[in-house]
């Protein structure tokens, strides 16, 4: 199955995502590529585990969903997100049994380490969502990205590093892994065991609320020389997010506009609607619209304030604020 952010809960059991093989071992993929490593891997095993593939190519995970259904591998889930993402808000505390990051991207540009994935924070993110025993699997072919992967796993104080051990001989059929052996060049393994469970937190975010007075909104009045076509592209800058307004439209119902805002959180990119919309007494409701399944995030909440604030600025007198 492919999951979007909007179809997993925060966090979200193995007993949901797999209600029909909830006991079995859980791993996550980062990086999954075009999907052949799991098919391989999963053979390795008496039955195949609970699956969980996380990529941000959008072609790479069509080809890996298409690879594992033709396997069978029935209790797969491959999402489009950034990993860390993933890993903070969906994966409840000591859940996985295995973390498998195959040739990752080492971001080898000088000033570009801050981009790798395994630095010492997600090394402590990825202790805290390992069950006793688990571990982070690493195999590269990139010298230095090899030794900073390892130094950073160290200053994190809580994985030991064992480099004694082969590489899964799935991991040497990956298109990157078949790619350096043709050119004669060797992979680099590590496995990453937790020597502690930090109880590294969730965020905050929370799906689109199924009541309505749970969804970020606000009520107005418009004054009656307002006028949309005032409108022009802005910024909101937060601590931890950034809200761009992009664009507003007319909306498809009478007396009424939609804005479109880019809604930026670290790792995370959401673009969101907000809906404006007369009320029969003549007020407005300002509201986060649920097309495309946004989740809720500060971010997101600001954005509906980020609305609010320039019909402020163009004469409206606010009632009520819900975000």
């Amino acid at each position: 199955m492919i999951f979007r952010l909007s179809d997993f809960r925060f966090p979200d059991p193995a007993e949901r995502l797999y209600p029909e093989t909830p006991d079995r071992p859980w791993v996550l993929e980062v990086g999954f590529g075009d999907g052949r490593f799991w098919p391989h891997f999963a053979r390795t095993f008496p039955q195949p585990p609970n699956y969980l593939g996380v990529e941000i190519s959008g072609v790479s995970l069509l080809k890996a969903h298409r690879r594992l259904k033709a396997a069978g591998l029935g209790n797969a889930v491959l999402t489009k997100l950034p990993a860390d993402v993933l890993v903070r808000e969906v994966i409840p505390h000591g859940a996985l049994d295995l973390i498998v990051v195959n040739f990752p991207d080492p971001w080898p540009k000088a000033g570009h380490t801050e981009h790798r994935l395994l630095r010492a924070p997600f090394f402590e993110l990825a202790a805290s969502r390992l069950k006793p025993g688990g571990a982070v699997l690493l195999t590269t072919d990139h010298d230095e990205y090899f030794e900073f992967a390892c130094g950073e796993a160290g200053k994190s104080g809580v994985m030991a590093v064992d480099t004694a051990q082969e590489p899964p001989p799935a991991a040497l059929e990956t298109k990157y892994a078949l790619k350096w052996r043709d050119l004669g060049l060797g992979a680099h393994h590590a496995r990453f065991r937790p020597t502690a469970h930090p109880q590294v937190p969730h965020g905050t975010t929370t799906p689109y609320p199924e009541l309505e007075t749970d969804v970020p909104h606000a009520v107005l009045t418009l004054p009656v020389s307002f006028e949309p076509a005032h409108f022009a592209k802005q910024t909101t800058r937060g601590q931890n997010w950034t809200v761009v307004l992009l664009d507003l439209y007319s909306s498809l119902r009478r007396d009424g506009w939609v804005a479109l805002a880019h809604v930026v959180e670290g790792e995370l990119t959401q673009e969101v609607l907000v809906g404006i919309t007369r009320r029969e007494d003549g007020s407005y409701l300002v509201r986060l619209a649920k097309f495309g399944g946004p989740i809720i995030t500060p971010g997101v909440k600001a954005a509906v304030g980020a609305v609010t604030a320039w019909l402020e600025s163009e004469g409206a007198e606010v009632r009520h604020r819900g975000y």
